[in-house]
């Protein structure tokens, strides 16, 4: 901030009338008092000159007969010029042939010097030669008092006068103005102080002149103006906003009372939970133990029926004991889907990286253990990775190949396909077939336990094991989708969010029967 930042507006004034009438007489007495010292300067040598070219020709004739005395005479006649301090004639051997000395004239050169004109201390020397007919007869030196530092020392002094004079003649004027200037300033200045204090925007300044300062006037009621226009919506609206923060706050304690009693809900429902599934674990362990063991009893003594007494029985009781033991097979299938499908959804997962192409050649090799007669195509795509549970990754493959295995059993060149797409850093891993397919009218009860859209004469199954691969999935925060039309085979799509793929890109290699 500038010293005169602090100032008031009079004092600025006034300050700027000032330095305005200084700068103005400053350049107008430089101006003035340089071009006259310019012009004594000028003069003074020239009159200087012109006085030593009459001193050489009225000594010309006393040189030329040598008559020291004439000359003597000439240079008398300067003792009425008061300035001249001294003056000589030297002839043309160089010798001083007549000289005047008035007071304070000093000394003179022993030789004369060149024509020319010099300035030494406060002395004016001019030193000229006297020529005739081109012929040198001597030298003409004279020395003069050289005023020109008294003459701008009193230029300095009435200078010094004259810039106090005007200076006071423009400190009273400008005090005069400055009323007229001022006044109106100060009053909205004082508008504004009292508005600043009081807060009072129904304030406004009085109009006082049609200048500027008159439509800063304006402006500024204009302003005060909308100023309280905006503080009255401004109120209006911090009344209302003051409602609504009020509401705000009931409601948020409202909530906080229902998040209470829904964490109390949900501690008590927890526990409900938590009691059920030890209940559940409990009734899979009865299932898993009491239930297989009378099942086992069954179809054991149902085939120890049919292989020891194959003559006593009637071809239709082997034909009942037979269903028998195909209905507890079932039923023991049955309890070890519902156990699995149990299994998956419990304990943590152990994440790792990997190979899906190799778990999928596992799953297919043991499915050709099985049936080692079947002609099926299978291709397995290669570089395929997930960061995932090896055991339910492997359980989710098993039901989806042994899905495509078994609906394709009926097609005259069965083949399945496991492979990955690539989209950015997700990946979709996919098993399609050629198969039965099915409608996608049903789609929505694909992944239900227990619910089956072929039936059971056609193709065996529990209709556990897609929903069982869903849980699965849904453990890995991945989803699962089917896309099939009847029979013309099925592809199921399935993502795992937790930790997709590798950046190795899959590659298909295909493997026939």
């Amino acid at each position: 901030m500038t010293p005169l930042a602090s100032r008031s507006v009079q004092q600025k004034l006034l300050g700027v009338v000032l330095l305005a009438t200084v700068a103005a007489l400053l350049v107008a007495i430089v101006a003035m008092v340089g071009y006259d010292l310019r012009l004594y300067h000028k003069s003074w040598i020239a009159d200087l000159t012109t006085q030593a070219e009459l001193l050489g020709r009225t000594s010309g004739p006393a040189l030329a007969f040598d008559d020291a005395r004439v000359a003597q005479e000439n240079l008398e006649l300067l003792r009425y010029r008061p300035k001249v301090r001294a003056a000589a004639i030297y002839n043309a051997k160089g010798r001083l042939f007549a000289s005047f000395v008035n007071e304070g004239g000093g000394e003179f050169p022993r030789l004369p010097e060149a024509d020319g004109v010099r300035i030494e201390g406060d002395d004016l020397i001019v030193v000229k030669r006297i020529v005739n007919e081109r012929e040198i007869l001597g030298t003409v030196y004279l020395r003069a008092a050289y005023e020109l530092y008294e003459r701008l020392a009193g230029y300095l002094g009435i200078a010094a006068l004259v810039m106090a004079a005007a200076l006071a003649v423009a400190y009273l004027l400008s005090r005069q103005l400055q009323r007229a200037v001022t006044r109106p300033l100060l009053a909205i200045a004082d508008v504004a102080r009292e508005v600043t204090e009081k807060r009072n925007y129904s304030l406004r300044a009085q109009k006082l002149s049609q200048d500027e300062i008159g439509l800063l006037a304006e402006s500024f009621n204009t302003m005060l103006a909308e100023i309280e226009r905006a503080t009255r919506e401004l109120e209006a609206s911090n009344r209302e906003s003051a409602r609504e923060v009020a509401e705000r706050r009931r409601a948020e304690d409202e909530i906080l009372r229902l998040n209470a009693e829904l964490e109390k809900r949900v501690s008590e429902r927890t526990a409900q939970l938590e009691y059920t599934n030890g209940e559940l674990e409990a009734f899979c362990y009865s299932v898993s133990h009491d239930l297989r063991a009378p099942l086992r009893a069954i179809d054991g003594f149902s085939l120890a029926l049919m292989e020891d007494f194959p003559k006593d029985l009637s071809e239709e009781a082997q034909r009942y004991l037979e269903r028998i033991r195909t209905a507890t097979q079932r039923m023991a299938q049955l309890i070890e889907d519902l156990l699995n499908l149990s299994r998956v959804s419990r304990g943590s997962l152990a994440q790792q990286d990997v190979d899906v192409g190799d778990v999928a050649k596992q799953v297919v090799t043991e499915l050709r253990h099985g049936e080692p007669g079947r002609q099926i195509e299978i291709s397995i795509w290669d570089g395929m990775h997930a960061h995932a549970d090896a055991r339910l990754l492997r359980a989710a493959l098993e039901n989806l190949i042994g899905n495509a295995w078994k609906f394709t059993s009926k097609s005259a060149h069965a083949r399945i396909e496991v492979g990955a797409l690539r989209d950015g850093s997700r990946t979709t891993f996919f098993v399609r077939d050629n198969g039965a397919g099915f409608d996608m009218a049903y789609s929505g009860k694909l992944f239900g336990a227990f619910q089956r859209l072929h039936s059971t004469n056609e193709y065996q199954g529990t209709g556990i094991g897609l929903a069982t691969v869903q849980r699965i999935v849904h453990r890995h925060g991945g989803r699962i989708w089917a896309d099939a039309k009847p029979d013309k085979g099925a592809v199921f799509f399935f993502t795992l969010e937790s930790g997709d793929a590798k950046p190795d890109a899959p590659r298909a290699v295909a493997a026939a029967a």
